[in-house]
């Protein structure tokens, strides 16, 4: 761990000034404290790099360099909802039908009520983030690329093939939520003042051409069957092209469609993926063991003694349950509740709640001494208004304890790429582009089959965004789903507090995008801001 800390501390001395004036500035610079050695000194083998390589991937984890909260990675964002997947949850879930929290930090109730602003201290954090994590990886990239004829070349060309696809999905992650953003890449000079601003249409050519063309990195990955898990493998390029081609007509500005495109990447996740139909199969997905699932593509890591954060896995399981209940908090395998996050009743209608095996909430009757929450979110300040999600636990999938079950944080992985997306992704592709197919077909009634629900014939693109909604809640595509579905701002579906009213109600189309943080735009005279904000 204390060579880990040195290498890191070496690249950090640098990339810890990203966000001073610009995403991108001076990598190579000497530091001013003798006592830290620089980048060259520390990156002096194979060893070092995959360490490096180790802080790209747990950047994903944690946000902190000591601890879930101490020495936060960048300056200015709390360690706690600065967490990349926690900011991601809160961009991506909580201004849906799916997530409302009663919280009164900051600016949190914007987030559901759709009215955010430029200044929004969630919306920072989520920027912020992404272009630490896609900083990180430009520095790996580069300096690996300098050093591949030094070490071996072909472990180094896989290293690097690993990188680039983390970075390739930070970017992902920014073409959705930001649209037109600062861009860097390891061919930036160093020392460059600000990055420039990259269209949407243009980020999203680079991504296809980053991930599939002649020199894409998925042909330096390998197969799911052959990599470790939790590490950047073809699946997980194909997965993420095939994410790319399902948005293409929203992340073009409606230059592109390439629904037959995302129907074939698709097919290749179905034909060599499967779903998890074991004892709990589904829960599975989402519980202490959850890296034994043959389901998941790609997850992001948790472990309750060695990766600690508040955020992830931990954010969700304690903000969905109150403290001070232990047969509660027992439920869910942890010892703490944050009582924060509940599910709007218009999401719980989507369910057939008796038949369906994923109706996975509680009104917390089943707990004694805890307060029963009623269904609708009248009052959007009490916890208590408001179903609770039972769907992440920090058990395994049989109900045993957790490998760390003493332990404060979970040892539960956060899901971001699983096959039973692919599988749905496949028959709305068919289904928008070419016309459904009996692979398609197939795909969506064996999602069902595995949620005890009876097969169907016929599918209607009302029947997927609802099922994408009962299969992928709280995975961070929610938002996405509803923009490309035209449902997000729209008055033609309206849940809980949409648009910051009791009832809900429609509100500008901006609200489809985030702003790019005022700090940004005031720091980068290269950079515009979103319409409307």
């Amino acid at each position: 761990m204390k060579r880990i800390t040195t290498i890191f501390t070496a690249i950090a001395v640098s990339v810890a000034a990203l966000f001073t004036t610009s995403c991108v500035q001076d990598l190579d610079v000497t530091p001013i404290d003798p006592n830290i050695q620089t980048p060259e000194e520390v990156l002096n083998s194979i060893e070092a790099y995959q360490q490096l390589l180790a802080k790209c991937y747990g950047g994903l984890s944690v946000s902190a360099s000591e601890g879930p909260d101490s020495s936060p990675d960048i300056d200015g964002i709390d360690g706690g909802y600065g967490q990349y997947m926690r900011a991601l949850f809160h961009l991506q879930e909580l201004p849906t039908d799916e997530a409302s929290v009663c919280w009164n930090d900051q600016t949190i109730k914007s987030l559901h009520g759709l009215s955010w602003t430029t200044s929004d201290v969630f919306v920072t954090a989520m920027f912020s983030r992404i272009y630490y994590q896609i900083g990180l990886c430009n520095e790996f990239i580069r300096r690996g690329q300098a050093a591949a004829d030094e070490f071996q070349g072909e472990e180094m060309d896989y290293m690097i093939a690993q990188a680039r696809g983390l970075r390739a999905l930070s970017y992902y992650h920014a073409i959705d939520l930001f649209g037109n953003v600062p861009f860097a890449t390891e061919a930036n000079s160093v020392g460059a003042t600000g990055p420039e601003q990259i269209m949407r249409p243009d980020l999203y050519n680079w991504l296809v051409e980053e991930i599939a063309g002649e020199n894409g990195f998925r042909d330096d990955l390998l197969p799911i069957s052959q990599t470790e898990y939790g590490r950047v493998s073809q699946e997980f390029a194909t997965m993420l092209l095939a994410k790319l081609y399902l948005n293409a007509e929203v992340f073009t500005n409606g230059q592109v469609t390439a629904w037959n495109e995302c129907a074939a990447e698709c097919e290749k996740i179905v034909s060599t993926m499967s779903l998890n139909t074991g004892e709990n199969g589904y829960q599975w997905n989402f519980s202490a063991d959850n890296n034994l699932s043959p389901e998941i593509i790609f997850a992001v890591q948790s472990d309750g003694t060695n990766i600690q954060t508040y955020g992830s896995t931990n954010f969700v399981i304690k903000g969905s349950i109150v403290s001070g209940n232990p047969a509660w908090q027992g439920a869910l395998g942890t010892n703490d509740g944050w009582g924060g996050l509940v599910v709007t009743p218009q999401f719980l209608d989507l369910f057939d709640e008796d038949a369906d095996q994923r109706y996975l909430f509680t009104d917390a009757s089943e707990f004694e001494g805890a307060e029963v929450h009623i269904r609708d979110i009248v009052d959007n300040s009490l916890f208590s208004n408001g179903y609770c999600q039972m769907k992440f636990t920090n058990l395994k999938h049989d109900g045993s304890p957790a490998d760390n079950s003493t332990s404060s944080y979970p040892d539960t992985d956060y899901p971001i790429f699983r096959a039973a997306d692919a599988y749905l992704m496949l028959a709305e592709a068919q289904l928008r582009g070419s016309g459904l197919s009996q692979s398609g077909l197939d795909a969506y009634n064996a999602v069902l089959e595995r949620a005890g629900l009876p097969a169907v014939s016929t599918i209607t693109l009302d029947d997927i965004i609802d099922e994408r909604g009962r299969e992928l809640y709280w995975e961070n595509v929610r938002r996405q789903d509803l923009v490309r579905f035209g449902l997000l701002t729209s008055s033609t579906y309206l849940w809980d507090w949409k648009g910051g009213v009791q009832e809900g109600t429609g509100v500008d189309e901006r609200f489809n995008l985030f702003p790019i943080p005022s700090t940004e735009i005031n720091s980068n005279s290269l950079l515009e801001q979103n319409p409307g904000y």
